[in-house]
Parts: C-alpha cells; structure tokens; sequence
C-alpha cells in the first residue's frame, strides 16, 4: 500500500512539473513577420519566442490537439484573445511591445508559452 502512495505522489509532482513548472531554455527568433506556433500533445511548438521590441508581430496558430483546453490562445499581458478551430491555421496579430516577457496560454494554463521581446 506505501508503495502505492508513493508512486502516486510520483505522478502527482511529474504532473505539476510538466503542466506548471516546467520552462524550455531554447527560445525561436522570429526573424520574419510571422511564425507558426503548432498544438500538439499538450504543448505549444515552439513555445519559447524571441521578438524585437517596437515591432507588430503576427504568428500563426495551427492546433491540432482536439484539447476543448486548446481552443483558445490568451495573450493577458496585451489583452489579446482568438479562438483556434482544429486543424485550420490562425493569426493572431499584437501590438508593437516594450522589452520584456509576454506569457500566452489556454484559458485553463495548461498550455503555456512566453514571447520574450528584447
């Protein structure tokens, strides 16, 4: 039985690991307008972007996670909020930002993703 719990609690931290607190290194350069960000098992790909500052910015969102989580990508910090239908690619276009990190993640942060604008 304490072998039970404890593999439990094993999956309940690798859970919150991977959902929370986990954050990639590797950041995407958007050297053009516009990049495409994929949904797909549980994740944003690539979900780490470096921006310049002072520039309009629009990525594109192809979500192919039938997730009900994934059907909305929010930008909070820009109040920017799209709907993503299934297996169709969207556009999501901001605003020129000032240097710092922008998270973006679904409605439930399950998927979560930064936009760090330098």
């Amino acid at each position: 039985m304490m072998i039970i719990n404890i593999v439990g609690f094993l999956f309940m931290g690798l859970i919150v690991w991977w959902f929370w607190l986990y954050k990639s290194k590797e950041a995407v350069n958007i050297n053009a307008e516009t990049i495409t960000i994929v949904l797909e098992n549980g994740v944003y790909k690539p979900s780490r972007l470096k921006a310049v500052q002072g520039k309009a910015l629009t990525l594109q969102f192809l979500r192919k996670d039938p997730s009900p989580c994934a059907e909305t990508v929010l930008f909070p910090d820009v109040e920017v909020s799209q709907d993503l239908p299934l297996n169709v690619s969207t556009s999501v276009t901001l605003p020129a930002m000032t240097t710092r990190e922008y998270p973006f993640h679904c409605p439930m942060k399950m998927y979560v993703g930064v936009l760090v604008v330098e």
